[in-house]
């Protein structure tokens, strides 16, 4: 995954692989194709029409869909086509696109001249506030800014973002074509999805982002992505760019042992009981189903995904080779006393960070397990912290309650209303208090226990029948629930807000000092990190030498590959492409793998004999999805597929399972990806949906 502005210097790279362009292309920011590509915030897409259109995956678009659903009006169900401009659906309040202008390296104006003799909290704080001032410096004429690190702090570029909040539907196919094969295909081969989604972008008349307004017109991009009736085919040189969330190949073996043997084990656990609990709590119920389902797609996505990363560390090998590779760093640095002397301690401090974090896990995973599952307790919680940090001058407040957030922060109150029901939270919220509950003497949340009333060694019976009690109270007491009420305490002081008496902020204020003290303590050891990590990182690029890409970090990146399948295991063989028989073949009727009708006479009119220009000789069908050696991640998901002439020929949408522990360590043999063809995302528009406007917007007759 590498930076634009690194892929020139792997021109020879490309060379040997067919590329006959300027690789310099791809680290323009400004210019054709790049300019094209944007971020949604957790996932990727790219505009691919003069008016803002953009493409992306249907599993990107669920909070839209889950937006505009009622139980008479399913659309994460029955999907949804804009015939005109005019009936294209807003994604509400808190929707983006973000589009990279600028990247411009800041590294020391962020670490240089750092008092070596400052704590470790000291050094935080400095690098704190000389980023929240280049980012301060940076936001005008409707930029969004961001100071990122990369190569574990290392390296410090700020990035320049344009900022567009007027997002529309545009289309997103049914479930049965998006969603094909839900969680039975996801992170499997052969792959018969649909993934792709459509948005458009809209600005202000003067060209300039605003907010959602009937008067907005579509936003003008300026380069956009020609979108490619010819695909991709096996062995094809492919580019890759998007914006991956996280990796982490640069860990340390003790980092990813503990991953292996705690982390992952627990949140694999934690997924699956809330799966199971919302299920169980949303059945036969449409409006809580359509209320839960984006949480519903993220739990079982991560559930599904920490498996195969389990797997693959452990029965793949690849925690062995991390190993492998600790124990040759370490020898090397061991063989030298000037490294010994300059990385030698690095490596002890880091290791004595990983062992003292041990003590507290199961504390810190529970009040993650708390934080996670409650709306109404973490929006509680956002009110009294931004009560709190208002008083402060800008520069002083905490980085996610200064005054640039405030906007967003008010469209959640508002998004809140479509997504938040009670009969969901409070399952959530009890299953995290049994959490709590049961931690043991020493990791006792002490605030929970005086509130709720349990205490260390209480029968889990026992302390439901507290917790219940508590939660009765709770409900009943709290009017965070209303839109006029949350929004009416956005502007209000500490005191007012305490002073409502409101259950949930009591909760909130009470848990306060227990979540503040370990965002202090995580302040602490970031600041220790600050001064650690680049360190480390200096000792594996001299011990490695060569060119190396940062992990991941949710900033544009360019990865690039051949279309080309993989033998995952002993006796098996994965081919490249799937085609519209393999939807036929796997369509039941039922559940995951029930195909629309109106998909399945396009299929029986393309047999009979109908023309599509998206029928491949070579195939004998038109193609559905392929699979690349490309690297990607989390975040990767609507990434922008292109050939060398910079067409889009697909959509990146997921990996395979045998692969997905590949954030720990890329293996160039094995890892694949699975993308989109173009093709079927435009015999879907042509043959089932008869979307002439669409084709016609993006250029195809």
């Amino acid at each position: 995954m590498w930076m634009p502005q690194q892929i020139p210097d792997l021109a020879p790279r490309l060379k040997e692989l067919g590329f006959t362009g300027d690789a310099k292309i791809w680290a323009d920011l400004t210019g054709f194709p790049m300019n094209a590509v944007v971020s949604l915030g957790g996932c990727s897409a790219s505009f691919i029409s003069p008016d803002g259109l953009i493409a992306t995956n249907h599993h990107c678009v669920q909070g839209s869909l889950q937006y505009n659903s009622t139980p008479e009006k399913n659309l994460i169900v029955d999907g949804y086509l804009a015939r005109t401009r005019e009936e294209e659906l807003s994604n509400g309040p808190g929707s983006r696109v973000w589009v990279t202008v600028s990247v411009k390296e800041v590294t020391d104006e962020i670490t240089g001249k750092i008092d070596p003799k400052l704590t470790d909290r000291k050094r935080y704080d400095v690098i704190e506030r000389r980023v929240k001032e280049r980012t301060a410096a940076c936001e005008k004429d409707g930029l969004r800014c961001r100071v990122a690190s990369f190569f574990e702090g290392l390296r410090y570029f700020e990035i320049g973002q344009l900022e567009i909040n007027d997002v529309r539907l545009v289309y997103a196919p049914p479930q049965g074509i998006g969603n094909y094969g839900g969680e039975t295909d996801n992170w499997q081969w052969p792959r018969h999805t649909g993934d792709f989604s459509f948005y458009r972008a809209y600005v202000g008349k003067d060209g300039k982002p605003a907010s959602y307004s009937k008067e907005n017109v579509p936003y003008k991009p300026k380069h956009f992505l020609k979108v490619s009736p010819k695909g991709a085919s096996p062995g094809e040189l492919i580019f890759v760019a998007g914006y991956p969330g996280r990796t982490q190949r640069h860990e340390t073996f003790a980092e990813v042992k503990d991953r292996t043997q705690w982390a992952l084990p627990q949140s694999v656990k934690r997924s699956r009981e809330m799966i199971a609990l919302l299920e169980e709590t949303t059945k036969g119920q449409k409006e809580l189903e359509i209320k839960a389902e984006p949480r519903m797609r993220g739990l079982q996505n991560g559930m599904k995904k920490n498996d195969g990363v389990l797997a693959g560390l452990l029965k793949g090998g690849i925690l062995a080779r991390k190993e492998e590779k600790q124990k040759a760093l370490e020898a090397w640095i061991a063989a030298d006393p000037g490294r010994q002397k300059e990385y030698g301690p690095v490596l002890a401090e880091l290791a004595a960070m990983q062992a003292e974090s041990l003590k507290t896990r199961e504390r810190d995973t529970a009040l993650g397990t708390i934080s996670f599952g409650s709306t109404l307790l973490g929006t509680a919680d956002n009110l009294h912290r931004l009560s709190l940090e208002r008083p402060k001058k800008d520069v002083d407040r905490d980085p996610a309650y200064q005054e640039r957030n405030w906007t967003r922060m008010r469209e959640g109150l508002e998004r809140m209303q479509r997504t938040y029901d009670h009969r969901i939270d409070r399952p959530m919220l009890r299953y995290a208090l049994l959490g709590a509950a049961a931690l043991p003497a020493d990791q006792r949340i002490a605030p929970l226990d005086t509130l709720v009333g349990f205490s260390a060694g209480m029968a889990k019976d026992d302390a439901a029948k507290k917790i219940d009690t508590y939660l009765d109270a709770l409900y009943a007491g709290t009017k965070l629930a209303e839109k006029d009420f949350r929004l009416g305490l956005f502007d209000k002081s500490t005191k007012e807000i305490v002073d409502t008496k409101d259950t949930a902020v009591q909760l909130a204020v009470a848990l306060h000092p227990v979540m503040e003290a370990n965002r202090e303590r995580d302040k602490a050891n970031d600041g220790k990190r600050s001064r650690l990590r680049p360190q480390y990182m200096r000792a594996l690029l001299a011990q490695g030498g060569g060119l190396v890409p940062p992990d991941a970090n949710s900033t544009l990146r360019v990865t690039f590959g051949r279309v080309m399948g993989v033998d995952p295991r002993d006796g098996m063989r994965y081919l490249p492409q799937t085609t519209l028989q393999g939807v036929v073949d796997k369509h039941t009727g039922e559940g995951e793998f029930d195909s629309p009708d109106r998909l399945l006479e396009a299929v029986k009119a393309l047999r009979a004999g109908k023309k599509s220009p998206y029928f491949d000789e070579k195939l004998g069908d038109v193609p559905v999805d392929f699979m690349s050696d490309v690297d990607t991640t989390g975040g990767n998901s609507g990434s922008a597929v292109l050939n060398s002439q910079g067409e889009l020929v697909g959509l990146l949408f997921d990996g395979t399972l045998e692969t997905v522990a590949s954030d720990f360590l890329f293996d160039t043999e094995k890892t694949r990806s699975i993308q989109v063809d173009s093709r079927y995302l435009l015999w879907v528009w042509d043959a089932v949906e008869g979307a002439k406007h669409l084709l016609d917007e993006v250029g195809i007759k």
